[in-house]
């Protein structure tokens, strides 16, 4: 096992095969991100970006944040009900606790809507989500907001991980494994390499993969 989980962590340059530099996922980089569409809405009549341009990458940010909980519902069904998700980042993007159209809002409603509970872990989002989130799922258990990364994943049916937060990058898969109840990843961010993780036995889903 620790020496499957250290060959899914090596890699050329120091990285591990699971880290792409170069990766993208659910929500991507630049002036399109969903938090700066608004102001950039507002522009248009400058003559930068066409009105109907900026409609069809909001339109598509918004369909693009319920992908990753049609994977999870794929694989283990519409009824999520007696099963725990770790979600690694809460954040719409790195280093910002900056939670408004975060991805992450969007799956959370979904899996508790299908009867599943989660364990959800950001380096420095968790305040924000305390503040933003249904108070109803604290007080029930539903959501748990964890200490630390690691801490989000013990008993978990599967890892989600939404944001690409620097320390998500290079994690302990075999501590992660003998953590996970089961060890299934979605990778939101299609941050991990799934060449590495599947021999080290984890099940994995990327996206577009």
């Amino acid at each position: 096992m620790r020496g499957a989980a250290s060959a899914v962590r090596r890699g050329g340059g120091g990285r591990a095969p699971g880290w792409r530099s170069g990766a993208t996922g659910q929500h991507g980089g630049g002036c399109a991100q969903p938090a700066h569409q608004p102001a950039l809405a507002q522009r248009t009549g400058g003559g930068r970006l066409p009105a109907g341009v900026l409609q069809a990458v909001h339109e598509r940010n918004e369909s693009q944040k319920s992908v990753l909980a049609a994977k999870v519902r794929r694989h283990f069904g519409d009824d999520l009900s007696g099963l725990t998700f770790g979600i690694w980042g809460l954040a719409f993007k790195p280093e910002t606790d900056d939670m408004r159209e975060a991805p992450a809002i969007v799956l959370l409603n979904e899996l508790v809507a299908s009867g599943a509970r989660v364990i959800a872990y950001d380096p420095v989002a968790m305040e924000i989500a305390r503040q933003l989130l249904p108070a109803a799922w604290f007080g029930d258990g539903t959501l748990r907001l964890a200490e630390h990364q690691y801490a989000a994943l013990e008993g978990v049916d599967s890892l989600v991980l939404v944001t690409e937060w620097k320390p998500f990058r290079h994690p302990d898969f075999g501590a992660m494994k003998r953590m996970m109840k089961q060890p299934v990843i979605f990778d939101g961010r299609n941050q991990y390499d799934p060449a590495g993780l599947r021999p080290a036995g984890f099940t994995y889903y990327g996206i577009g993969r």
